[in-house]
């Protein structure tokens, strides 16, 4: 028999314990003659027990306890005959791997060495889904707040709430950020955040310097307003610095921070998620995670980055908005938004932080896709408002309260000047040409 059709490399999936695998689903590309069962099993065990050819030490006991299995093979389009065959175009499968979870138990780098390691520099090959047990999960305490956390913090029981980020995204002292943020918060703004340009401690906005600033900011704006406006500053920076960064800011007053995790990596987000004394929420910036996800062929899906990041403990993750600066398909987002919002045995949910080139003119479309339980994530659409951020941010709450009653926001404008300039400056998505306000798109 040939060693890559070993019924041992190929069980069902009704013949192993889901219980001591996590499973891993591929779309593979090969030549439209390839071996697909043999190649299947060539990329099993490269990424589990053995190697490219074989090695005396990787014994039938040491396969059985850690080589990959193969439990799917599934051609696109699932062709039966030979004479059906494409000639010289790449043929496609779909290919479920489960690995067992010794191999790598909750490290997370191991993890992703073994499940999507060597195998990345192929073409054509992208890890499009990974599917976890709860004996493995039962390792990882997630988020600490996660939605229902989130919004008893900030007594919001039921609309979206209101983000902003502040532009200039860098550059500004801490002085002339707190002016942006308090101007944003007292408008009706729920939570402000540092741009994911901004972290650390720059020497033109020092962390606690910063932090000080816009915590005043917020305090002035809260009295104002009779809400609470949390502050998420981005303590992203070398590894080495994230913790003491992430206690300094807490040390100057933060009430929650944020991390660009795909600079810092999972396990960074991690460290910060599961240390006993960092109490606030952990917003996820998914910055740079375009060069892992966005390719159509290669690298990982934006639902596999998500799982990660829900796991490894973020309370709130950027989600890229359909149809706005980066045009991200619809189902994607959609897509994204459950695995951070279904249920994930003791996981708690992470917060859907919608962003990129939303405007109120979106509001109505974002809330009749997702609900209420979403994060509207602005920065131009307060900062850029033509009445000022205070007005963009009164805008915003005025669009969410217009759905939430099932008034047409055109018609709740009428009677609200804020609202009304945000419609005449960018129109209402599904009414107006949206790609012409961005040129990162156009």
């Amino acid at each position: 028999m040939k060693d890559l059709y070993n019924p041992s490399l190929f069980p069902l999936h009704e013949g192993i314990d889901s219980n001591d695998y996590v499973v891993a689903t591929y779309l593979v590309g090969g030549a439209a003659q390839a071996d697909l069962v043999a190649k299947s099993a060539a990329l099993a065990i490269e990424q589990s027990s053995g190697s490219w050819f074989a090695v005396p030490g990787e014994t039938e006991a040491v396969r059985a306890r850690s080589a990959a299995k193969i439990i799917g093979i599934y051609s696109v389009p699932n062709y039966e005959l030979i004479a059906q065959m494409p000639k010289d175009q790449t043929r496609y499968f779909i290919l479920r791997c489960a690995y067992p979870w010794v191999n790598f138990y909750d490290n997370i780098p191991l993890m992703l060495s073994s499940v999507i390691g060597n195998i990345s520099s192929m073409p054509n090959l992208k890890l499009v889904d990974l599917e976890f047990p709860e004996s493995f999960l039962k390792q990882f305490k997630g988020p600490k707040f996660g939605i229902s956390g989130l919004r008893k913090l900030l007594n919001i029981p039921q609309r979206p709430i209101v983000n902003n980020m502040i532009k200039p995204c860098t550059g500004i002292t801490p002085q002339e950020g707190a002016e942006l943020f308090y101007n944003a918060a007292v408008g009706g703004t729920d939570w402000i955040k540092d741009d994911e340009l901004i972290a650390g401690s720059p020497a033109f906005s020092p962390l606690e310097e910063r932090v000080k600033a816009y915590m005043a900011a917020a305090k002035r704006a809260d009295k104002e307003k009779g809400e609470m406006t949390l502050f998420t500053v981005n303590v992203t920076d070398e590894v080495v610095r994230l913790r003491d960064n992430a206690y300094r800011a807490i040390e100057a007053g933060a009430n929650a921070i944020m991390v660009n995790v795909f600079g810092v990596g999972y396990s960074g987000l991690r460290m910060l998620a599961e240390d006993p004394n960092i109490n606030v929420p952990i917003c996820v910036h998914t910055c740079y995670g375009g060069a892992q996800t966005v390719s159509p062929y290669q690298g990982m899906s934006t639902e596999v980055a998500q799982k990660l990041i829900r796991i490894c403990g973020g309370d709130m993750s950027l989600n890229v908005a359909p149809s706005a600066k980066f045009n991200a398909l619809k189902e994607k987002f959609v897509r994204t938004w459950h695995v951070g919002y279904s249920k994930m045995y003791h996981i708690k949910q992470t917060f859907t932080h919608i962003g990129g080139g939303v405007t109120p003119g979106m509001v109505p479309y974002l809330m009749d896709n997702l609900g209420n339980d979403i994060i509207i994530g602005v920065g131009a659409g307060i900062h850029g408002h033509p009445m000022g951020p205070k007005a963009g941010s009164i805008a915003f709450r005025q669009a969410i309260d217009a759905v939430m009653k099932g008034i047409d926001i055109t018609e709740a404008a009428k009677k609200q000047p804020e609202l009304a300039a945000a419609i005449k400056t960018w129109g209402i998505y599904g009414v107006d040409d949206y790609n012409k306000l961005y040129d990162i798109e156009a």
